[in-house]
């Protein structure tokens, strides 16, 4: 039997076991051909308040367990991963519509994110403190209880690790909302590599729902912080919810990332990295390039570069073929996409490549004379579309880059380093990467954007996760009692 056979899940969700949910059920459907996989529980808000009452429960012995069977726990769960990749990969083919190589970064990060989060319960948890008065004051980190955590369906396994890996290794129980459209490649996934990691039961509970299951989790009482990573739109609605309920929020939002390339550049190879950026996973990745700046000197030579290789990429079900982009993760997603394109197209953008899909398969595109409103420019996409903008000087390039309400990534390629990070200091963001493209993880790094990207880095590295999912508590001791005057 397999890691994730489906007579252990079908139909359920997994919270103190495996379980019927108050929701119903919903079919795990093949983006590329509409066929079925399996079928999973639908968590409710009866579900959420269930879940939650247990975790809390729970995550008192949890947190009382030695920090060295807490790591351990961590470490046989990343294991687990490295022991069932083609398990995974196969779920993570075919239900996200992701290509092999896509798939094997995920399980990969993934692994990264358990052992980092491994090395989290020996850390140094605390500092002595001054006082004036004669005693031991000293600050303390303290797990926070429960954490809710609320993923999103483009790279499921990366987005809901993160949260939830660090979230226990530090002695919290853990209420997982995945997206139902990867409810088994990011979540089911999930219960399972725990399961068989020996975590208690009721520490994690994986509830697969829709926007009532999420908004009741940010509501419930037993919560006490919420990760979530998903639109901005909807992250706004967390946000407002969760200060309601006086929560502390993280929130890792959506992305309008732009290239800035310089005159000075090797032009092919900033042509591929551009492509990669705004075509891996059919562009459904927050850090994809939403826009290209390029210098007027090297503009055409780049957007023909660019256009070709879009021309040529194979697009099609990556389950069965070789192909470098697979299907868009459903029809509403490929139509909003498709409405950019052609709205751009009808306010005087040059279509250079694509446009064009066939089902859930949207050919990777570029679009040329630009304007700061182009839709396609000026929104997230979302999708395979690479809308190009010429500059003239750098700060004219550092203008156009800064001009989006967003801030999570930035490429720029020249061959002066100093002088792109020069550039980079003059535009909001979260991530630079010098003579590299927008889209990149790392298990160890602090990850996160500004403005309508997000609250900044609130993952990832050991500093940003002990602040993100503990309490600073201020703790004196004295030895005997004080004398008071009444």
């Amino acid at each position: 039997m397999g890691l994730l056979d489906e007579s252990l899940w079908s139909g359920m969700v997994y919270s103190d076991g495996w379980r019927e949910a108050n929701g119903g059920v919903r079919d795990v459907v093949e983006p590329a051909t509409g066929a079925k996989l399996g079928t999973v529980g639908v968590a409710n808000a009866t579900d959420v308040a269930t879940a939650a009452a247990g975790a809390a429960k729970a995550q008192r012995a949890w947190a009382a367990t030695p920090f060295q069977e807490r790591a351990a726990i961590l470490r046989r769960a990343g294991d687990i991963v490295m022991a069932n990749l083609d398990e995974l990969h196969w779920w993570i083919i075919r239900e996200a519509g992701s290509v092999p190589a896509k798939a094997g970064l995920e399980t990969h990060v993934t692994a990264q994110e358990l052992y980092e989060a491994a090395t989290l319960p020996s850390q140094p948890r605390g500092s002595l403190l001054q006082s004036e008065q004669p005693r031991l004051s000293f600050a303390r980190k303290v797990p926070v209880g429960v954490v809710g955590v609320i993923a999103p369906f483009n790279v499921a396994m990366i987005l809901g690790i993160r949260s939830v890996a660090p979230a226990l290794a530090l002695g919290n129980a853990v209420v997982f909302k995945p997206d139902p459209r990867t409810a088994v490649s990011g979540g089911v996934s999930f219960a399972r590599i725990f399961e068989e990691a020996g975590l208690p039961p009721g520490v994690l509970h994986v509830l697969p729902g829709g926007a009532d299951a999420g908004e009741a989790l940010v509501a419930d009482p037993h919560v006490r912080v919420i990760s979530f990573t998903g639109s901005t739109a909807a992250g706004r609605k967390v946000g407002e919810l969760g200060a309601r309920h006086l929560k502390r929020v993280h929130l890792e939002l959506g992305g309008n990332s732009a290239i800035i390339v310089l005159d000075d550049v090797d032009v092919e190879r900033a042509a591929s990295a551009g492509a990669f950026g705004s075509f891996l996973h059919q562009g459904q990745i927050c850090m994809t390039t939403g826009r290209h700046l390029v210098h007027e000197k090297v503009a055409d030579q780049y957007i023909e570069l660019l256009s070709a290789k879009a021309a040529a990429l194979p697009v099609g079900d990556p389950a069965r073929e070789q192909v470098a982009l697979g299907p868009i993760i459903d029809a509403a997603q490929r139509d909003k996409i498709h409405q950019l394109v052609t709205s751009s197209v009808e306010g005087g953008a040059t279509l250079t490549a694509g446009g064009t899909f066939e089902g859930l398969f949207y050919r990777p595109t570029v679009l040329t004379n630009v304007q700061k409103d182009t839709p396609a420019y000026a929104n997230e996409v979302f999708g395979p579309v690479a809308p190009v903008m010429r500059f003239s000087t750098v700060e004219e390039a550092a203008e156009l880059a800064a001009a989006t309400e967003y801030g999570l990534s930035l490429g720029i390629m020249t061959r002066d380093p100093l002088k792109g990070l020069a550039l980079a200091d003059l535009i909001p963001t979260g991530i630079v990467h010098i003579n590299d493209q927008t889209v990149s993880d790392e298990a160890q790094i602090p990850f996160g954007g500004v403005g309508d990207s997000g609250t900044g880095s609130r993952f990832g590295g050991s500093t940003a996760n002990i602040d993100a999912f503990t309490e600073t508590q201020w703790v004196t001791m004295r030895s005997e009692i004080p004398p008071y005057p009444f």
